[in-house]
Parts: C-alpha cells; structure tokens; sequence
C-alpha cells in the first residue's frame, strides 16, 4: 500500500512538470575576424556570445528572462552571464500591459536601448491603437498611436514635446518606409526613407537617412552598425547624411548580400571626413543545425588611412 502512495506522488509530481508552460531558447555565436588597415597595421581575433531566453506562461500571462554572455571585450572573459530583459505581460480587461525592462530595439535612426522598470499599458479603440509608456531614470511619459488608412500604416509617438511619424505602405510591389523624428531642440531633428522589393531573382532595398547639424543616426540596420562606432567607415557623426542599397539573392543554396553604404559628412560638423562601405554578406546552413556565414567589408574613411581597412568576419552560429 505504501509503495502505491509513493508511486502515485511521484506521478503527480511528474504531472504538474510536464504541464508546466515553460520553455527556454537560446543562441550561440563564435566569430573569427581579422583586420587590416591601410597605416599597415592588422588584428586578429577570436569572440563567442551566448543568449538564452527563459519564457514562463500562465494564461494570458507571461513571463521573460534573458541572458547574455559576451567575451568579444576581454575585460568580460570569464565573467557570468548578464542578465538583460525581465519583463511581464499580461491582460486587465481590454487593456494589455508590460512591466519591467526591455530593449527597445534599432532602427536607421537611433540605436538600442534599455530602460528599467518600464510600465507600458496598450489598448485600441476600433482600428486605432494606444500605447502609453513610463518608466524610471530620464525616461519621460510617451504616447503611441497607431492605425492604417487605405492600406497606408501611420504611427504617431510624442515625448518631451518631440515627435516621431512613420508612414508606411506599399505600391505596385515597392514597400515604402519614411520616419521622421521632430525634435525640440534647433539643428536636432532627422529622417529616413526606406524603398524595398525585387527585380527579376534580386531583392532590392535602398535606403536614406538625413540628419541636422546637432543630430546623428546611430542605429544598426542593415545599411550598418553605427550604433556606437566611434571610428571607421561606420563612425556615427552629427550632421552626416548616409545612403545604402543593397542587393540579395540566392546562389547554390547560399544566400549571398551586397551591401553599398556612402556616408557624407556636413563639412561644418567633421570637416570633409566622408566614408564609402562595400559589404559582401555570405550565410549557408550546414547539415549540422548551424549556419555559417562570411563577411567581407571594405571601408575607405577620406583622408585616413588609419580608419581604412578591410575586415573579413568568418562566423558559425546556432539557434535553439
């Protein structure tokens, strides 16, 4: 008799696992880069990160934890993984919330951020959706509206009396993006106009970005990381004005990306300091589950041959 007791805890016990709504993903990266620079100089190097996402789920309830692990700095070997998002959403009536900290993505504009202890409510009233967002530290109550008219997407989003509009739409098979950020401050403000679709077995996207005197579009899109770069081909800089198109298709199971990236600097700003990128972007999966992928960049920085180079990026990676 006993025995069946123990036997029927142990299944119970077993039961509530298996029901459990938990389910965890990840990623893994490893890059070997190497760099040669104009001035005759050359790096090599050898960087891993590692991600892994925990997502718990209870009705219309869920909750997420990421992590990360990232030894490209070598002050970071060794250490543990960090933890980054944290974040709750859930459902009050008809109105959804979120509560904790999140990156808030990338985009041609501005790069990523995170801000702790963020509180996003959102609801829609017929086609029209609102978001209201508020957080800790400087981040300031914003309003989000969102709708489509005809087949064309509007997004209306105010901050601190700053603006932001995205129209998006498309016509005769041209997806068009324009993004405007209207910002209080003189010499701030800047815009991005994004053209996508195909001719013949090619996608073809262009894209360009403008900004005033006092404003710099650092985000890290596929027209280049500028999210922080400080020097190079991809150095973010007030005033610049930058131009992409890129090209894809596939070749022999590989998907194969030409990436051409102009960057032009306001001579009042950063003097006649203008940069052309050419990028090669080759990525195949393998038998194995992983993909490799090899990237060739170009970068020709005016009147530097210190910020000159070419970098070649050999990279294996893995999803699960």
């Amino acid at each position: 008799m006993k025995k069946q007791i123990i036997a029927a805890a142990v299944a119970a016990t077993m039961t509530s696992v298996a029901i459990a709504d938990i389910s965890i993903t990840g990623s893994t990266k490893v890059n070997y880069t190497t760099k040669d620079f104009d001035n005759n100089t050359s790096s090599n190097a050898i960087s891993t990160e590692h991600d892994l996402k925990f997502t718990g789920k209870n009705g219309d309830t869920t909750v997420v934890i990421s992590m990360e692990a990232n030894d490209a700095d070598a002050s970071d070997a060794g250490t543990s993984m960090d933890i980054e998002d944290v974040y709750l959403t859930s459902k009050v009536g008809d109105i959804s919330v979120k509560v904790g900290d999140w990156d808030n993505g990338n985009n041609f504009l501005r790069g990523s951020s995170r801000t702790n202890n963020m509180l996003e409510a959102s609801t829609s009233f017929g086609p029209v959706g609102v978001t209201y967002s508020s957080g800790a530290g400087s981040l300031t109550d914003k309003l989000t509206v969102k709708t489509e008219v005809s087949g064309v997407g509007l997004k209306y989003v105010t901050q601190q009396e700053d603006n932001e509009v995205v129209v998006s739409t498309n016509v005769a098979g041209v997806g068009i993006t324009y993004h405007l950020d209207n910002n209080q401050a003189a010499d701030t403000d800047k815009s991005s106009l994004e053209l996508t679709g195909k001719v013949g077995d090619f996608g073809v996207s262009f894209v360009t970005i403008d900004t005033d005197s006092g404003a710099k579009a650092d985000g890290d899109m596929w027209s280049g990381d500028f999210e922080g770069t400080t020097s190079g081909g991809y150095k973010y800089q007030n005033g610049a004005d930058i131009d992409a198109i890129m090209l894809s298709t596939s070749v022999a199971g590989n998907t194969v990306k030409f990436i051409h990236t102009s960057v032009d600097a306001d001579a009042s700003v950063d003097g006649t300091r203008d940069a052309d990128n050419n990028k090669i972007v080759v990525t195949r999966p393998l038998a194995s589950g992983a993909t490799f992928e090899l990237v060739y960049t170009s970068q020709d920085v005016t009147g530097s041959t210190s910020e000159t180079q070419d970098t070649l990026d050999l990279e294996l990676a893995v999803k699960f």
